[in-house]
């Protein structure tokens, strides 16, 4: 049986976290080519390392939230479709 604390957050709510986070990350992104331009040295490349990676970490990282929340949404599924009609019977 399924309560209501296990019903998955509403799609726009997951969005706006998605969002969010793609901002944070790519703000962070926008900050270490900033960096990378007035740093020397081994800080400069690991600044243009952080922006050239950053992006293909947020999207997986959002992708990833994604799948977490269709997980949830199947869990206690019944597949079974007497079960499903008639209720479980011991």
């Amino acid at each position: 049986m399924q309560s209501a604390t296990d019903l998955p957050l509403p799609g726009k709510h997951d969005l706006d976290t998605r969002m969010r986070n793609y901002a944070i990350a790519m703000g962070i992104r926008t900050a270490a080519f900033v960096l990378a331009y007035y740093l020397d040295g081994p800080l400069r490349w690991i600044c243009v390392g952080l922006a050239v990676l950053l992006p293909e970490v947020a999207v997986i990282g959002a992708n990833a939230a994604n799948q977490k929340r269709q997980q949830v949404r199947g869990r206690g599924v019944v597949t079974d479709q007497r079960r499903q009609l008639h209720g479980h019977r011991r």
